[in-house]
């Protein structure tokens, strides 16, 4: 599987598989947020596009282009060729600086980065065509109420994921009772039962409960009962790609 990469501009942002940390997770007691599997592989399943560098944006709850106004942090930076006020109304417009082409049936989901937030604006997503597009899509963020926000150098503004978009128009969701499936429903009723004997234990400062800190059969693929074998799908880290450093330009180009 390919996922060309076309630079649209000189020096486009530099783009890296997701990583699993956030400051939010880090905060917590003993990091607790990265036990969640969830979580960190829905932070690393995709690629963050970087800012190449600061800055400040502040907009005055105006729906025109100039109520936003942006303000590099170091003045030599191209703010221009980044961000804009486009489409108006509040929101802030990054060009992203590639052009991606996926394999036939596979389309992009442009969004902020999974699980990172930012006080005052929120990013928009979107699902872009790109087995054909010959042109490349934008990352837009919106103000959510009227003030200034910041982008860090090497902060992600854009998290680029392709996804077999078709494919999903195929499910039919199917209601039934749990019932039906019996092996389904006693590992269920299991693991209910295991859970809540450990919730109770760590609550009441059991010593084996406390060391244990938290039960892993999601994070490890195991189910409550241990009989059967774990899952052969069942992962628990991403390892995604780097895209190759072009390779220097000779005399001749």
């Amino acid at each position: 599987m390919r996922l060309e990469c076309f630079p649209t501009k000189p020096n486009p942002p530099q783009f890296v598989p997701g990583r699993p940390e956030r400051d939010w997770m880090d905060a917590f007691a003993a990091r607790h947020p990265y036990r969640c599997l969830p979580l960190t592989m829905a932070n690393t399943t995709g690629w963050d596009l970087l800012c190449p560098f600061g800055f400040e944006a502040e907009w005055d709850g105006g729906k025109d282009a100039d109520a936003i106004r942006f303000r590099a942090l170091d003045d030599d930076s191209p703010l221009d060729e980044l961000v804009t006020s486009h489409f108006t109304h509040g929101v802030i417009t990054f060009h992203v600086g590639w052009l991606f082409r996926t394999p036939s049936g596979w389309a992009m989901r442009a969004s902020g980065s999974p699980n990172r937030f930012k006080h005052g604006i929120a990013p928009l997503e979107g699902l872009v065509e790109t087995d054909w597009l010959p042109y490349p899509f934008t990352m837009n963020w919106l103000f959510t109420a009227p003030g200034k926000v910041r982008f860090e150098k090497d902060e992600p503004f854009c998290f680029i994921q392709p996804v077999q978009h078709r494919h999903v128009e195929a499910f039919e969701p199917v209601g039934a009772p749990l019932s039906v499936d019996g092996d389904l429903a006693r590992q269920y009723a299991l693991w209910k039962e295991v859970r809540g004997d450990f919730n109770a234990r760590l609550a009441d400062g059991d010593p084996a409960a406390m060391k244990q800190a938290w039960q892993r059969y999601y994070f490890r693929g195991e189910y409550p009962d241990q009989s059967e074998p774990r899952p052969e799908g069942h992962v628990n880290k991403r390892r995604l790609s780097v895209l190759p450093a072009p390779p220097p330009a000779s005399d001749a180009d």
